[in-house]
């Protein structure tokens, strides 16, 4: 080997050019430089995994076919050097021997992983020098013409398959118009890889099965049954859970092998491409993968696509088809409240199409109470965190009472850009609601003071026995006159205490209608202002500033002067409690109803107010907003047994400007039925 490997290389491209016979004109120079008898190039078979020729001068490179048990004989012969002289090449290796009909044999590996191979040059029995080191730039020199080989073939097949996947896309907008287009590129397929035969199937992933929908041969798609994806018989179902392109052996027809191309989306596995009879040397198999890589990548990038564009349109279509069928009014308006889009509900109720709707302000087609609402709650940055207001108010120009809802619009960058308001019409439940909860309150009323009067008069009978027993044991130790001043005057003390609480548990009977009630007619202002005097110091105390505005004119009324004075202390305790000790001023006001037929008392603090879920259980027994200890529940509730059973009503409502209220309307003496 006088001559060069690589200059061999150099003159066959300056002779030639791109299209020059690299492999053929190196395996010449082998041969005849070497006095040998062959050259051949063994490469692995990536189907069967055994080392074959495929290339060659002086042999036929297809009958070279090793085992990978020779094959590995002959990996360790050539051991770290690269290169061995195997001087009685049918001991080492028999089949290669009778394969390439020589006695002795120059083996030397490929250097270049992607292409694992070696080049075996056959000598004959006559005994000639052997140069190792030429052998080793020989074989340098092949790996480097098949990398150039492939290379050219690979960016061959590379573009003129991106010309058959450029063609499918360029028709492509839907799953109906990729179907059509999957034949054509089937057919592509067919000319550019040399297959008998393509076929494209799409994973579905309800169904779990995989659907030819494109075949190289016309009508076959559409006979040919679908197959699971765990059909373990199947030659297709096995491309699901590859990671690149595999020919498989086992699947192969008398045609040639077949090649499964696994088709993959961003998210999924979308199918898979199958190629069969491919007619390919070992070494073209190599290139066959890669470029079945790429178009599999190719094809998937226009399967995914297209399947994401169906899921956005066909969710556009569905979101649409619920925004119109939803009874709410629904409106989306941008940041200055001019419409963008309402549903079908809104605009019938309006008279107008969406078209003569949009960019109006939403303030034309709205009271102005629930635009002022709206624009109220326009979104800022923190509008996210914060809970959807809702409201219910009536609009006079929609006609009818609303629950209305308003939450904010977020961009895809998650900045405000408008709000989305839902109105559902409520009038029929709003007022159907409103007789349920008179009815509701004045039966629970009825049945918690009839449970409170229960309760009551059983502690009053209780209590009663032994206050009138230690009432005569005091009676009784004050009459044997041997007591000392200081017994005589304890006595007397505790003789009055006991004495009161006799008269509260009395007086807790007559409530409980357990006992006669002391009807008579009164004054209702002297009842106030008693139950105001016996509370002054402590209101006082606590800096509260008490306003009267009691009307002289007011008639009188018929009622148990104790027990009306007991409602009314309860009903200013309670107010002078809201206040929590605070500084405030307390309002008490007495007058004539319009009619003249009954007496109100009002009384309003300065505290906080009531909230909506206190407002409906405020003259509930046992319910209380103080601490535990510090509270019964019992005040307001038999204030509210006192006035019902004086044929009253008493109320409680937040004032406008700050606090509660408490109303009592006692009918006038000509209004009591005798």
């Amino acid at each position: 080997m006088t001559d060069s490997s690589f200059a061999v290389l150099a003159r066959a491209f300056a002779q030639h050019g791109e299209d020059c016979p690299l492999l053929p004109a190196l395996h010449q120079h082998i041969v005849s430089r070497a006095g040998a008898v062959c050259s051949v190039l063994v490469e692995m078979d990536p189907e069967t995994r055994e080392r074959v020729g495929t290339s060659g001068y002086g042999a036929f490179p297809d009958s070279v076919r090793l085992a990978e048990a020779d094959a590995q004989v002959l990996e360790r012969a050539v051991g770290p050097e690269g290169v061995v002289h195997v001087t009685d090449l049918p001991r080492v290796c028999g089949p290669l021997a009778r394969a390439i009909g020589a006695a002795a044999a120059i083996v030397a590996r490929l250097p270049h992983d992607d292409h694992p191979g070696l080049l075996i040059v056959g000598l004959g029995g006559q005994a000639l020098p052997v140069d190792l080191d030429a052998a080793r730039e020989a074989a340098s020199a092949f790996g480097l013409a098949l990398e150039w080989t492939r290379l050219r073939r690979s960016t061959d097949l590379q573009r003129r398959l991106r010309e058959v996947v450029l063609a499918l896309s360029r028709g492509v907008t839907t799953t109906r118009s990729l179907t059509s287009g999957f034949e054509t590129l089937c057919l592509g397929a067919n000319a550019v890889l040399g297959a008998r035969r393509t076929s494209i199937w799409i994973h579905d992933r309800r169904a779990r099965q995989l659907i030819m929908q494109g075949s190289s041969e016309v009508g076959r798609a559409a006979s040919t049954a679908p197959v699971g994806v765990d059909d373990s018989r199947s030659s297709v179902a096995p491309a699901l859970r590859l990671d690149r392109p595999e020919f498989r052996a086992q699947h192969a027809t008398a045609e040639g092998p077949l090649l499964l191309v696994p088709l993959r989306g961003r998210r999924r596995a979308l199918g898979a491409l199958v190629l069969e009879g491919l007619q390919a040397s070992p070494g073209e198999r190599v290139v066959l993968l890669d470029a079945a890589r790429d178009l599999g990548r190719q094809l998937s990038s226009v399967i995914d696509n297209v399947q994401l564009l169906n899921e956005v349109l066909r969710s556009r279509r569905e979101l649409e088809d619920t925004f119109n069928s939803l009874a709410d009014l629904v409106v989306v308006c941008d940041r200055q409240q001019k419409i963008v889009s309402v549903n079908q509900a809104f605009s019938r109720r309006v008279g107008r199409n969406l078209e003569r709707l949009r960019e109006l302000p939403l303030a034309e087609f709205v009271g102005a109470e629930l635009a002022a609402w709206v624009e109220a709650q326009a979104p800022t940055s923190e509008t996210r965190s914060r809970t959807a207001p809702t409201r219910q108010l009536e609009d006079p120009l929609l006609k009818g009472i609303f629950s209305v809802t308003v939450t904010a619009l977020i961009s895809h960058e998650e900045n405000p850009i408008g709000t989305v308001v839902v109105m559902r019409d409520v009038t029929e439940q709003a007022r159907l609601e409103a007789d349920r909860t008179a009815l509701r309150q004045q039966l629970a009323q009825s049945e918690k003071l009839a449970a409170l009067g229960q309760f009551v008069a059983g502690i009053a009978h209780e209590l009663n026995n032994p206050l009138q027993g230690v009432l005569g044991h005091l009676e009784l130790m004050k009459a044997t006159g041997k007591l000392t001043r200081p017994q005589v005057r304890d006595i007397g003390v505790a003789y009055r205490e006991a004495d009161r609480a006799a008269k509260i548990v009395s007086s807790l009977l007559v409530f409980a209608g357990s006992g006669r009630r002391a009807r008579r007619r009164c004054n209702l202002n002297t009842l106030v202002s008693r139950a105001l005097t016996l509370r002054s110091a402590r209101l006082r105390k606590a800096r509260i500033t008490v306003l009267r505005k009691l009307d002289p004119h007011l008639p009188r009324i018929v009622g148990d002067p104790l027990l009306l004075q007991q409602a009314f202390f309860n009903i200013i305790l309670n107010a002078e409690h809201a206040m929590g000790g605070a500084a405030g001023r307390l309002e008490v006001s007495s007058m004539l109803s319009r009619d003249g037929e009954w007496a109100l008392v009002r009384v309003r603090d300065t505290g906080p107010g009531l909230s909506e879920a206190v407002l409906s259980r405020v003259f509930e027994p046992f319910f209380t907003t103080k601490e535990v200890g510090t509270g019964t529940g019992l005040g307001l509730s038999i204030t509210y047994g006192i006035i019902q059973d004086h044929s009253g009503q008493i109320r409680a409502e937040n004032h406008p400007q700050g606090g509660a209220v408490l109303t009592v309307e006692l009918p006038t003496d000509k209004m009591v039925i005798k």
